[in-house]
């Protein structure tokens, strides 16, 4: 349930203002996409986008429950299909680790940014150095297990636990959003770096 928490603090560090346009890309179930349109008002735009059509699905029937109306779009983050400084705040959490080209994601988020926008990515990270052997042990031991007795899936969890170690430390990523073109990038690490919020600016 942590995830929550980051995609809160997220929110908070989005500074999502009346009227803003947001795209939120890899929007799955629609967490912050619903809390985005919630400040946005009926001025802003939120578009809730994913690669993955069953996810899409369910966020946008959670956020049409809650009687929240808002576009829903199938787009593969390496090739938006929005103009150029058409958008106030873009946000991916926890999608850009599947990306199969972050660079040219990366770069296309920048592309539809407003001069001043703000990019965030919330994604799990490298965890503090003294922790990490006991953060491998629960990764590789004990979360398939979890995975298998409670999801029936232990081979998503082992994927999970892997691609987290494929991903980006904090440093390179925040490298990689500068080489993207963003003029300004911060990091802020949550659970001693489990996972990272890395913000950029388009100057």
């Amino acid at each position: 349930g942590l995830h929550r928490l980051w995609k809160a603090i997220t929110v908070t560090h989005a500074g999502i203002r009346p009227g803003f346009r947001v795209l939120d890309i890899a929007g799955g179930t629609g967490d912050l996409a619903k809390a985005f349109a919630k400040r946005v008002g009926s001025s802003g735009e939120v578009w809730h986008t994913d690669i993955n059509e069953s996810m899409l699905r369910v966020g946008r029937d959670r956020m049409i429950n809650e009687g929240l109306l808002m576009p829903t779009l199938i787009c593969d983050a390496e090739h938006l299909p929005f103009p150029d400084h058409y958008f106030d705040r873009v946000s991916v959490a926890f999608g850009l680790r599947n990306m199969t080209h972050k660079d040219k994601a990366l770069a296309e988020m920048r592309r539809v940014l407003k001069v001043g926008g703000r990019l965030l990515v919330l994604e799990f990270s490298q965890v503090w150095k003294p922790l990490a052997p006991l953060y491998d042990a629960y990764s590789f031991k004990l979360l398939p297990i979890m995975g298998k007795l409670f999801a029936k899936d232990a081979d998503s969890y082992q994927y999970l636990a892997e691609s987290i170690r494929m991903h980006p430390d904090q440093e390179t990523l925040r490298t990689m959003m500068l080489d993207a073109g963003l003029g300004k990038v911060d990091y802020y690490n949550l659970a001693a770096g489990v996972v990272a919020l890395h913000k950029g600016w388009k100057l």
